[in-house]
């Protein structure tokens, strides 16, 4: 997808940045029919033609079923069947009896809270909360064959299919639902969430909230006007049936010694790591830079719209006006390693917040089932349920804490911008003079 045009401030848009080259059995139902007899193999004459138009359901007498009145014959299904019963021939429409103990037991409210957190990395308010937000794009209507899957049990579909990353198989076993069921209530789910929660949960902050942004990242770092923290990150996918080569990533293949392919996800985050800005399926061959350079931040950035204000990403950025990344050139001062050790500080709030995310939402840890089309409605549902866990003060469990295993790349030439390198080493004399600079450079 091609980015979108630039808009007056940051809040008219969110930069998702998709890409686009991118048993037992019962019977439940019974129908009965009759098998043609000889005679009725024979041409019937236009006065033997039962009178179907003329049939009315309304109550008949009791010798109405053995009569026959002036005009003609009279159709009675009901007769015709238990007449005779040996020469029919019986069509089943038939379903699989799946056992719902598992979804059943988590889904009473008696269940201990522990346990519920453990299953869908949420409390169950967070649940409840979910379940009310997307009730009304989710939820279906009962039909004459079968009742609807109740919202609860789609919703929790969806969210233990992204915390688990289990196959679907398995998923469906669970939940006694089909496999296919599953996985459409999982895209359906995601694409709520997208298109419902997302323009709500991933938002630029105004300009009362960039003030606060601003002087927390200051209280961490010490340097002022620091409005977010960009980190770039890998999901590993099955290889794409088209435009493979885009999306093989030479750097986990070299490390992993296997084939792997990726798409990306770029997101900014605030002090508390919740995402303000996200660009999500840029195939995994790009750079940092480059994917960076496709996103919609870049052009707005470069339109000037993030005015005296910084964003703080890693070496595999460009140093810009509004991009602010460490010194990498040899031979660094003592001013400038102790400017790297506090941009080091506010880079690591965005590592561990992709680390939370991908903790929280083991499925972004595993190669992802599903079209590549389908993949960041996806991802995207995964950013904003962390973003929701987050606000809402939900704790990410110790043993689901992943080290990323990103690797940044040294960006050559990556100073795009003559008056920011003044302005960096102002901030890094600033820094040291104020005593601001720390020590670990020492070491």
């Amino acid at each position: 997808m091609s980015p979108s045009p630039l808009l007056p401030n940051f809040l008219d848009e969110l930069d998702y940045g998709y890409y686009n080259p991118f048993e037992d059995l019962q019977p439940v139902i019974t129908i009965t029919t009759m098998p043609e007899s000889n005679s009725d193999n024979k041409k019937r004459t236009r006065t033997q033609e039962p009178e179907l138009d003329n049939y009315s359901p309304a109550k008949r007498s009791p010798s109405s079923n053995n009569s026959q009145d002036s005009t003609g014959p009279t159709t009675d299904t009901s007769a015709m069947m238990s007449a005779s019963p040996s020469r029919s021939h019986q069509r089943r429409l038939w379903v699989k009896d799946r056992s719902k103990d598992w979804w059943n037991r988590f889904n009473n409210p008696e269940l201990p809270e522990i346990e519920f957190k453990s299953a869908f990395r949420m409390s169950r308010p967070t649940f409840e909360y979910l379940c009310e937000e997307l009730g009304s794009a989710v939820a279906k209507e009962d039909t004459m064959l079968r009742a609807a899957i109740p919202v609860r049990q789609r919703v929790a579909v969806c969210i233990w299919r992204l915390a688990t990353g289990e196959p679907l198989r398995l998923v469906s076993k669970r939940f006694g639902l089909g496999i296919s069921t599953c996985h459409k209530l999982v895209l359906e789910v995601c694409s709520a969430i997208k298109s419902l929660l997302m323009p709500k949960m991933v938002q630029w902050p105004d300009q009362t909230g960039l003030q606060v942004i601003s002087q927390n990242f200051e209280y961490v770092s010490g340097i002022p006007n620091i409005i977010g923290a960009m980190h770039t990150t890998h999901i590993p996918i099955i290889a794409p049936k088209v435009e493979v080569a885009a999306y093989y990533n030479k750097r986990h293949t070299e490390r992993n010694q296997k084939t792997s392919y990726s798409i990306t996800i770029q997101g900014v985050v605030d002090p508390n790591g919740i995402f303000t800005d996200v660009c999500i399926g840029w195939p995994g061959s790009m750079a940092d830079d480059q994917v960076l350079e496709k996103s919609v931040l870049y052009q707005r950035g470069n339109a000037g719209l993030i005015h005296d204000r910084w964003i703080v990403g890693g070496t595999g950025y460009p140093l810009t006006d509004w991009l602010l990344v460490p010194y990498t050139h040899q031979n660094l001062t003592w001013t400038q390693h102790a400017f790297n050790e506090k941009m080091g500080e506010v880079t690591k709030i965005a590592r561990d917040a992709f680390a939370r995310l991908k903790g929280r939402w083991s499925c972004l840890q595993k190669r992802t089932e599903g079209k590549l089309q389908d993949l960041p409605a996806v991802l995207g549902a995964c950013v904003v349920l962390h973003n929701i866990c987050e606000m809402r003060g939900e704790t990410l469990d110790p043993e689901l804490r992943i080290d990323l295993t990103d690797d940044e790349i040294v960006l050559e030439n990556g100073i795009q911008s003559a008056a920011a390198m003044q302005t960096r080493e102002g901030l890094a004399h600033n820094l040291l003079h104020r005593g601001l600079a720390g020590i670990g450079f020492f070491n």
